[in-house]
């Protein structure tokens, strides 16, 4: 048997792809394995343990993770590497097969990951940690800092709504929430960590409390309450689930800062419907006019999927047109990809080109660039709050405004994790020169 206190020596490396979520659930699996004395790798150390969290929304990501697998292989023969997440789940006997590879751990097993490495170090054998996505029921939730100063509040997972283009319902299981007694419990256990601001995460969020009589609503206002936490953002929230009482809310409160992230996916409404989305344009419209009335200042970020199956030449251009005509802040654009399993594939026959997909993708894109200049412009020379974030690379510190603007300054220690005010002095496009008003 292996001697527990050489866990000490050991060191891991984290990678992760995909959605906030999987950046929550990695601070997690870290911390735990830095409470059997396996301490993440500084930049420069050898790992002896690799962790991968997967992600498998497009083919392109499926191929990413297979490539960064390999990679690492190649660059620490001797790590183990332990691949989780949405591919995982997905995939895991191909996965069990890759060079290097001694642990797959499906999404609901992450947790036991930790104690599967200690087996590994012991016994040398592969552990598979996979549970069928329909056998999925259980719901951990977690509260863990990333590798900035915010924390990732894990307060659902799984969905019910099977958009045609989409595999997360079989990757993530039926939608599932943890109480609110317990997710204020993490929180006001990360105020006293020292944490000041704390990102809402889960696969659908706004479904928080389905099959019980609470909602997202409830827990946002019950997060609110807590002391210590500064600051609140919602990772993502679908259309239909935003509600106007939500926002004019958000406007009032003391810690949800004026930051909204919406998927709209398709600003056509026949495309939309095949999408086997639950909103239309008209909705979504409403929704930013309402944020754009009671906070003008907020920031709107918008996903966008171009080049699905039956968006047709003139069905794009309406796309491209409604989301021009928005007053939204920037929009993450993704080109549609073909994802077994899913209706789209045998239910829509029309088929978008890779060539058309990337000059829609390229299109829409420009669109993202011209809106984001005219909302950052909008607030150059005024003062805004900061959260000062750790030391960057180079004289420099980076943070966020409280509508999300990134800001870099000039590095100061003293400033971490500190809220301070800030003039906004330049638009350097994907962040904002500033300096700290004394």
């Amino acid at each position: 048997m292996i001697d527990k206190s050489t866990f000490s020596d050991r060191k891991a490396l984290f990678h992760t792809f995909g959605c906030k979520l999987n950046f929550a659930e990695t601070s997690t699996v870290a911390k735990m394995l830095a409470g059997r004395g396996i301490i993440s790798a500084r930049e420069g150390e050898t790992p002896d343990i690799i962790v991968v969290n997967t992600c498998s929304v497009t083919e392109l990501a499926d191929k990413k993770c297979r490539q960064a697998i390999r990679a690492f292989n190649r660059r620490y023969p001797a790590a183990a590497i332990v691949v989780t997440g949405c591919y995982a789940q997905l995939k895991a006997p191909d996965i069990e097969k890759m060079p290097g590879v001694v642990i797959v751990a499906g999404n609901d097993r992450k947790l036991e990951i930790a104690d599967a490495v200690e087996r590994w170090l012991d016994r040398r054998e592969p552990v598979l940690l996979h549970t069928p996505v329909k056998d999925i029921r259980s719901f951990s939730p977690s509260c863990a800092r990333g590798d900035r100063t915010r924390f990732f509040l894990k307060v659902q997972d799984g969905c019910d709504y099977f958009c045609s283009y989409c595999t997360i319902p079989y990757a993530r299981g039926r939608s599932r929430s943890a109480t609110i007694d317990s997710l204020v419990a993490q929180a006001a256990a990360a105020a006293a960590e020292g944490g000041k601001e704390i990102v809402i995460t889960g696969v659908n969020i706004g479904d928080f409390g389905k099959g019980r009589s609470d909602t997202f609503f409830d827990l946002m206002r019950a997060l609110d309450q807590v002391d210590g936490i500064e600051r609140y953002r919602i990772s993502s929230i679908e259309p239909n689930l935003l509600t106007d009482e939500m926002i004019e809310w958000v406007a009032g409160s003391r810690a949800f800062m004026p930051h909204f992230h919406i998927p709209l996916q398709s600003g056509s409404d026949a495309v939309l419907q095949l999408m086997r989305r639950r909103y239309g344009t008209s909705v979504f419209r409403h929704r930013v006019e309402t944020i754009r009335e009671v906070m003008p200042h907020a920031f709107i970020g918008v996903d966008l999927i171009v080049g699905a199956r039956g968006e047709t030449p003139e069905e794009f251009a309406a796309s491209r047109d409604f989301v021009d005509s928005l007053a939204i802040s920037r929009l993450h654009v993704f080109p549609y990809s073909e994802r077994p399993g899913t209706r789209a594939l045998t239910d829509i026959d029309h088929v978008v080109s890779q060539h058309d997909k990337h000059m829609r993708a390229r299109t829409m894109l420009d669109i993202s660039d011209r809106k984001l200049k005219e909302f950052t412009d909008g607030f150059i020379g005024t003062v805004r709050p900061v959260l000062v974030e750790h030391r960057a690379k180079g004289d420099t510190m980076g943070g966020f405004t409280d509508n999300y603007l990134r800001v870099s300054l000039p590095a100061d220690a003293s400033l971490d994790n500190r809220i301070v005010p800030v003039r906004l002095l330049e638009n350097l496009g994907e962040e904002v020169r500033g300096e700290v008003v004394v």
